[in-house]
């Protein structure tokens, strides 16, 4: 039987929502009602799904979600909303009855079936009612009186405060403008607690408290979005080809997949690099990828990592992945490198081959991301995805710029924005076609250098800034009569 649920979102990465939970829904084969159409201005969905059993799978996955209800009414105002619920427990039909009176295409009552609430109502069953608001904050006697206006519920067992058999929430929703916070709420929801989101796993695989971390090495939040995204199942054999401190193998571990990884940077890959944290001269015995595996309790998940250079890949030709989740150099933080030199017909006898340190040579961007699409069309089992970060310019985004290959399709593209002028995008492309023949695809843009408009940006802005200010101090009078009287004397 399908029921409506209210998804409650952390109102962070909000364009990364949809990919997210879109992802999700098509690991678990979950098919999913929209009772409204999502909004990035809300921090809430109103759906409707099979069974309690399949918002516990999403549940068990999303990152982004906070938690979800089953939803036994919703309504404009306070007192609607007591009238809906007052209404639901004397409806005996058993089905939703959706009030007359719109808002913007929403309906602004509904009574839900009766029977839902008296579930929740047994002499036996403990429980509690929480209180929850956006956008505007109350105080626990403010929060306690909100919970005695719902004593008209015929509620018959214990109150129990900690781990009730029945949690009930009630939430209010303020708008997302904390500058202008109205009286009374936009939206407020009343239903039957079910599951809380993934949220804790941001604060269990922090960076601040993970032994092996460095420059580049990827926030926990969207690490796991990462996983999400390239839909990491148990037992799956997933690869970072840059993988640097490991920071992607460990959602993609705690998911149950085996992870591997390669990386030129060989000081990187055996912790012998500069310590990123403040206060930190030397890096400590335990640091290492295979030490965070073990922090995290998935050493068995770990595979191993491999010092390799990417533009030649050393995977044996039938070797296939589940998926591939990578987060390239950008060459601003860590240069982009590959093995080679520039000098023409250089030659390197045996004898000195045994010492000998390869010298490394520019990686362009686009060559990069012409080889990991190249190298997922090789090596990515048909279906499943690949995930990665672009890097770009802000004003100069057009999606047409994007990487692309024929066995590809891109599903999802979301962005993070960086500083006012530059973000990167989250790709996430979907195997659809196993021919390789047209693997030589070259970039869309071979000349397109991410570093030098990195820094020619920057330099043109604080170009541009000085030159408003000189503007400005020419037009101030009192600057004119000072400068006046120093060509004066």
């Amino acid at each position: 039987m399908w029921r409506r649920y209210l998804m409650w979102f952390a109102h962070e990465h909000v364009d990364f929502r949809h990919a997210e939970m879109n992802s999700i829904l098509s690991l678990f084969n979950i098919p999913i009602k929209f009772i409204e159409k999502p909004s990035v201005i809300r921090p809430y969905w109103i759906v409707e799904l099979p069974s309690e059993e399949c918002v516990k799978k999403i549940a068990s996955r999303s990152v982004l979600l906070k938690n979800c209800i089953e939803l036994w009414s919703r309504a404009k105002t306070v007192s609607q909303l007591h009238k809906n619920l007052k209404g639901s427990v004397e409806n005996s039909t058993g089905e939703w009855i959706i009030g007359d009176s719109e808002h913007d295409g929403i309906s602004d009552s509904h009574l839900c079936p009766k029977e839902l609430i008296e579930s929740c109502c047994s002499v036996k069953s403990s429980f509690k009612i929480e209180v929850e608001t956006f956008c505007k904050h109350f105080t626990m006697k403010e929060k306690v009186e909100k919970i005695e206006t719902f004593s008209y519920l015929p509620l018959e067992g214990p109150v129990k405060l900690k781990n009730p058999d029945v949690t009930l929430a009630y939430l209010e929703f303020y708008g997302v403008d904390p500058n202008n916070v109205p009286e009374e709420p936009h939206d407020v929801f009343f239903g039957k607690w079910v599951v809380d989101g993934q949220r804790d796993l941001i604060q269990v695989h922090s960076l601040k408290k993970r032994q092996f971390i460095g420059n580049t090495s990827m926030d926990a939040q969207l690490s796991i979005i990462m996983a999400n995204q390239a839909q990491v199942r148990r037992a799956d054999l997933v690869l970072d080809p840059f993988v640097g401190s490991g920071s992607l193998l460990v959602p993609a571990a705690h998911f149950g997949a085996h992870v591997w990884g390669s990386d030129i940077d060989f000081m990187m890959l055996h912790a012998r690099t500069r310590p990123t944290r403040v206060g930190q001269k030397v890096r400590t015995k335990d640091e290492s990828i295979r030490g965070n595996m073990r922090q995290y309790g998935i050493e068995s998940q770990y595979l191993d990592v491999v010092v390799s250079d990417f533009s030649m890949p050393m995977w044996r030709p039938d070797l296939k992945f589940d998926a591939i989740i990578t987060d390239p150099p950008y060459g601003v933080r860590e240069p982009t490198e590959r093995i080679g030199i520039d000098r023409e017909q250089y030659s390197l006898s045996e004898e000195h081959m045994v010492n000998h340190i390869p010298a490394k040579v520019e990686y362009g961007l686009p060559h990069i991301y012409r080889d990991l699409l190249n190298f997922a069309a090789r090596h990515l089992q048909l279906g499943r995805r690949l995930v990665c970060w672009y890097p770009l310019v802000r004003e100069e985004y057009k999606e047409a710029q994007l990487p692309s290959h024929p066995c590809f399709k891109l599903v999802s593209n979301s962005e993070q924005v960086l500083s006012k002028l530059t973000a990167r995008r989250l790709l996430t492309y979907e195997k659809v076609h196993d021919d390789v023949s047209q693997e030589t695809v070259e970039p869309n843009d071979a000349s397109y250098n991410f570093r030098e408009k990195y820094f020619s940006v920057g330099e043109e802005t604080r170009r541009e800034r000085k030159e408003r200010k000189a503007e400005e101090l020419a037009t101030n009078p009192l600057w004119r009569a000072a400068k006046n009287r120093e060509n004066a004397t």
